[in-house]
Order: C-alpha cells, then structure tokens, then sequence
C-alpha cells in the first residue's frame, strides 16, 4: 500500500452520474448558503481584527476551492468563527503582513499532512479536549463583541481575556442605546425566526388558517441572519440611528475583485511564525474533518475522504492570503444548511462561492450601511451556538480524567491561549491514558506450591506499568531454590520494549534461583516483540 495518497477530488467520483435535476438541487442549495454566509463572512473578519472583505473573499476563493478539490460531497468552507481568537491574536502580535504568511504555510501543512495519509489522526484528539477549547473559543468571542453589541467606544480591544473586561468596564460610561437596541434585537430575532416558523408555532398556524395570507410562509425560507442584516439595517438607515456602521469603521467594501499580491517573505519571518503556523494548521485539520464527520451522520453520501479534505483545505489556505484573505476552514453551520437545502455534490458549494461573489460585486456599497452592533450580534448567536454547553451539567455523569482534561482545556482557552490550551489537553489525555492503562495492568499469583510459581498477566505490560512486575521479582526471590515459574498471557494484549526489560529482570531473578521460566498463551504482538529480541528463545517453555 502506497504511503502517500493519491489527489482525487470527490468531484471527479459525483460528477460521472450527475443530471439536470441534481444540478438544479445544488443550484438552489448553493445560491441559499451563499446568501447565508453573507454576514457570517463579514462578521468574522471584522471580529478577527480586518477588514470585512477579508472575510469575504475568503469564503469566495476558499469556498469554491474547498468544495472542487475536497472529499466531501457537501461540506462547504470559509471563515470559521474558531479561527476568531487566533487570527485576532496573531494579528495584534505579529501584524497583517505575517498573518499572510502564517495561513500560507499552514496550507502547505495541511496539504503535507493529507498527501503522506496522516488525515486521520486528528481523529486521536480526545472529544473532552475538543469540547472544552470549542466552548472556551465561544465564550471569547462573545466576549469580543461586547464592545460593538453595546456601542461602547473602544479604539482597539486587547486580545487577552482580562484585559479585555478591563477596557469594557472602563468604557461603559460610552454605552450606546440605539447600538444595543439593535444588537439585542438581532439576538432575539435570529432565536425566535426558526420557532416563529415552526411546524407547531401558533404563528404559522394561525397563517394556515387565513388563505390570503399563506404566501407569507414563504419567507420562512429565508435565513435568519440575512433577515436580521435587511431588516435592521434599514431601521437604522431610515431613523437616521447613531450607530457605527461598516461605512464609518471601514469606509464601505471595495467593488472589485481584490487584487493579486505577495506577501513579503522571507525564512526568517517564517521561523519566527513557527507557533502561529502551527496553531492554523491544527484548528483547521481539526475543525474540516470534525466537521466533514457531522455531513457524513446527516446524510447518505459516500463517507469523506480525510487526506483528500486536508489536501482542499491546504490548496485553499495556500491561495487566499495572495488575495488579502484569512483561514479557511469547513463550517458547520454552512454545511448543516447546504444539507437540508439539497445539495447532492461539491458543485452546491462552487454555486455558494459564486452566488457570493455575485452580491458582493453588485451589492458592495449597499454593505456600508450595516451596523456593526447588528454583526456583533449575529456572532454572539453563533457563539451560542457553537459551545457545547449542556456538557458543564452533565460532567457530574463522566471520569474525573474526562472532567480534568474539559475544563482545563476550557479555563486556558479562556484566560491564556489555545494553542497552550490544546497542547495542555494533549498532555493531560497522554498522562492520564497512561495512568489509566497502568490500574488495568495486573499480576496475579494463581499458584504456589514448594517447586512452582504460577502468575497471570492483565492486561499492558508497558512503562507506565512495570513497577508491579517488582512482587513478581519479590515472590521468586524469596522462593525455594529450583522453582519453576510459569507467566499465564493469555490476557495480556500488548507488550513494549520497557515491559519487555522488566520480563528480563524476573528471568534473571529465575535464573539465579536455579528455576525456569516458561510462558503460555501468549498473544500475537507481545510474542512478535518477544521472538524478534530473542527472548523467546531463551525461555523454557513458550506456548
């Protein structure tokens, strides 16, 4: 089996039976999704310290990109709201220019780690690890919105946890009332639009009821977001609303396609983006291929391929920052959408990527007329729903291991770092598989007669385990003279080289007693460690 995977977007595989209709279906899947990732595009930008066509064409370039080289049929990329805190603090240490440079070789990354097969490793992160530095990248960005929702007059935020509350406590003489009435409603709108519409709302059945009015349903249709973004952005531009806006922040959003660019680079500046790279490359591996999981449960699709999505994902972030774009990742929401909208191929999200395009080219000076209180909300509900809450109250039920490894990832994304918080998870799950496989190990004594020792292995005989080999050494020793000692593996499943010394050290201590030792039941990897160092050979018995 070759060691490096072959490049064959899934593409190639859904286009050989594709028809009119299932063009259609993604058609009109990809034009909704592109009208929904409309805010989202802008809004994470914007919360991740650039310009809101940054975010844009990103979910242009990267989009189209992601969906035509990628191994999911469905999975649609962009901006993500957990590369917020990163790309925020990337670029308040080490400035734009670097943030180009960082994304680009985190692209080669990924792309080297889906070429040499290594996409499924992401797999091996522990879900405790994965919940806590989700929930802890949610809460911060909720917190980084604050400053907009509440219209507080802030120049720059910090990116650091409590020098963020710091600056919000003392800016809060600025409070803004138009700005939070408009932030508040966009939260409360884009919570109550799904169950105003729902199948057993008192709303729509009171529309059933009155025939002319039925054609309302319809923009039940329509997503929250856009909703929320049209509606409240007229309110304000119609009273005339002080409120800062796209157009006073940012001067509006260029209409053009941005231009092709390089970034200034160099091996020294890449040295010292060693961190940052590598905290790009492993949010956006673990985010694409968690999420690509989530289109695999909900639809019937072909299972995505893991190091063909890392080598999309690597292309993608590799080309987007010649265009002034940021991280590019899969997207949950987007995708969750391209789903139940009907989209049956990549080619849904190609659609979405050009639908995006379309609006942003012909709708560009329109943008400069939303409020950012609006966009800020539109985050804190995507902040909501990204963090997986419910998990804090039902920790109660999990290992105290389980509890250790979530909230401390979750208290170091929060306050520290979550490069630091993920390396710490890391760590923590490592430590504690060990000492958790270390308790399962066990050496029993099942018999003891004047010319024979007989002991049963459980379980792994390996580093973290061989100090309770020591009574094993302690009964041999103490003994009569020529006993013969029998170790029944039946139950031991695996066996390293640290295992393996401390073997030796009871067959010496056999030795020198005058006995045997013989072995029976062993298990395939603990016999092919064991033939292949010639201990086997050195045994009485092997059976």
């Amino acid at each position: 089996m070759s060691s490096i995977a072959s490049f064959r977007p899934r593409l190639l595989d859904d286009l050989k039976a594709y028809t009119r209709a299932s063009f259609l279906r993604d058609l009109g899947a990809g034009a909704t999704v592109g009208i929904v990732a409309l805010p989202l595009a802008m809004a994470f930008a914007i919360a991740s310290g650039l310009k809101p066509e940054a975010g844009l064409w990103t979910a242009i370039i990267a989009g189209f990109l992601i969906s035509a080289l990628g191994g999911s049929s469905v999975q649609i990329g962009g901006p993500a709201g957990a590369f917020i805190v990163i790309v925020y603090g990337i670029v308040e240490r080490y400035g734009v220019a670097n943030l180009l440079i960082s994304t680009a070789s985190a692209g080669v990354l990924l792309f080297l780690l889906g070429l040499f097969k290594l996409g499924s490793l992401v797999r091996y992160v522990p879900v405790s690890v994965v919940i806590g530095f989700t929930n802890g990248i949610a809460v911060l960005i909720a917190l980084s919105q604050v400053r907009d929702w509440l219209g507080l007059s802030i120049d720059k935020m910090p990116g650091d946890f409590f020098s963020q509350i710091k600056v919000l406590g003392q800016a809060m003489g600025s409070f803004n009332p138009y700005a939070c009435l408009l932030g508040v409603a966009c939260v409360v709108g884009l919570f109550a639009w799904p169950r105003l519409w729902g199948v057993d709302s008192a709303f729509r059945k009171r529309l059933d009821g009155l025939g002319t009015l039925s054609a309302l349903k319809e923009t039940s249709r329509m997503p929250a977001p856009v909703i929320a973004l049209v509606s409240l952005s007229l309110v304000a531009w119609v009273f005339s609303l002080p409120v800062e806006t796209i157009g006073s922040r940012f001067g509006g959003i260029p209409q053009g396609v941005p231009g092709f660019a390089l970034p200034d680079f160099s091996w020294e500046t890449v040295k010292q983006l060693v961190l940052p790279t590598l905290t790009i490359a492993m949010l956006g591996a673990i985010e694409s291929l968690l999420c690509a999981r989530v289109a695999d449960q909900l639809s019937d699709f072909p299972k995505h391929d893991p190091n063909q999505e890392l080598m999309a994902q690597g292309a993608a972030n590799f080309v987007v920052p010649f265009f002034g774009g940021m991280p590019a990742t899969g997207t949950i929401a987007r995708t969750v959408t391209n789903i139940r909208s009907g989209a049956v191929s990549p080619v849904a999200g190609m659609v979405h990527a050009v639908t995006l395009a379309v609006v942003v080219l012909a709708g560009a000076p329109l943008a400069a007329h939303i409020p950012l209180a609006v966009l800020a909300g539109v985050l804190l509900f995507v902040a909501w729903n990204m963090g997986e809450w419910r998990e804090f109250g039902r920790l109660r039920h999990y290992s105290s291991h389980y509890r250790l490894m979530m909230l401390s990832t979750f208290f170091v994304t929060v306050i520290f770092d979550l490069t630091v918080a993920v390396e710490l998870g890391l760590v923590l799950a490592v430590v504690l598989f060990v000492r958790r496989q270390s308790d399962i190990f066990s050496a029993t004594e099942i018999l003891r007669t004047d010319s024979e020792l007989r002991f049963r292995l459980y379980g792994s005989l390996f580093f973290g385990a061989v100090g309770k080999m020591d009574s094993l050494v302690n009964a041999v020793q103490a003994a009569p003279v020529g006993t013969q000692v029998t170790l029944d593996m039946t139950m031991l499943v695996s066996l390293d080289t640290t295992g393996l010394d401390a073997l030796e050290q009871l067959f010496k201590a056999v030795e020198k007693r005058g006995g045997t030792l013989s072995v029976t039941g062993v298990q395939p990897h603990p016999l092919s460690l064991m033939e292949r160092t010639g201990f086997a050979q050195r045994l009485h018995r092997v059976g």
